[in-house]
């Protein structure tokens, strides 16, 4: 099956190509510009590259959150486009998730964790074994301090990497404590990547999860935008 995977879920961006177990190509790039700007010419240019065109992708696979609401959107919006010309099926898979695999090959407990500001994280907890990827908890935005308690308590003398734009953050949280050894991923494993968000679409249609329609494909933010925040307190205030 060939994939085309896409994570545009914060600062860092990346396509991939993978055709069953092998990885064609994949662009990463770690800067300042809009995913609205570099995203496109990376699929083009991914495309172009090894050969293939959009017809003959199999299955579109994105992060559909959490993340950065602007980001997201962007690719999931990218996704249900380029599948709406070809009637592509398309798997939406949780950022988090999809940042276990880049430790597919760890036995650890990977904390996931995106900076979700105002002193919380985007996180979810998986465990690494023989190559499998178990489910710790669900993903959730939580407080540095909560998750500081639950992983001195919970997860004492495990193994734990951090992996995330939220995991340096995360790591000047907890480097005091002595219940585990915590350590952040190497920087190429410690962001998102496309070929990690393939890895997670098969391992879910391995499971029997069915790919949807574009017009099924949704984002998943976890928590109202800071706009529609601000909206609820003005309502509130007035009344």
């Amino acid at each position: 099956m060939l994939i085309l995977s896409i994570d545009t879920s914060a600062t860092a961006a990346s396509v991939a190509l993978t055709e069953d177990n092998k990885l064609l190509g994949e662009f990463f790039i770690n800067t300042d510009f809009t995913h609205s700007r570099t995203l496109l010419p990376m699929i083009s240019n991914l495309l172009e590259i090894v050969g293939k065109s959009t017809s003959d992708v199999e299955l579109l696979a994105v992060t559909t959150g959490p993340g950065s609401f602007t980001g997201v959107r962007i690719g999931v919006a990218t996704v249900k486009g380029i599948a709406f010309g070809d009637d592509l099926p398309c798997m939406g898979v949780s950022t988090l998730e999809s940042m276990a695999y880049n430790l597919i090959l760890t036995d650890c407990v990977v904390c996931a964790a995106m900076d979700a500001r105002r002193d919380q994280v985007y996180n979810a907890m998986f465990r690494i074994k023989y190559g499998e990827v178990e489910r710790l908890c669900e993903d959730r935005a939580i407080s540095l301090a909560d998750l500081k308690s639950e992983i001195s308590g919970k997860y004492n003398g495990e193994h734990i990497i951090l992996v995330g734009d939220g995991a340096k953050l995360t790591m000047r949280e907890l480097m005091d404590l002595k219940t585990s050894f915590i350590e952040l991923a190497p920087e190429p494993l410690l962001y998102q990547r496309a070929s990690s968000v393939a890895q997670c679409a098969k391992h879910k249609i391995k499971n029997g999860e069915e790919p949807k329609k574009s017009a099924e494909l949704l984002p998943s933010y976890l928590r109202l935008s800071q706009a529609e925040r601000e909206r609820q307190e003005k309502l509130l205030n007035n009344n």
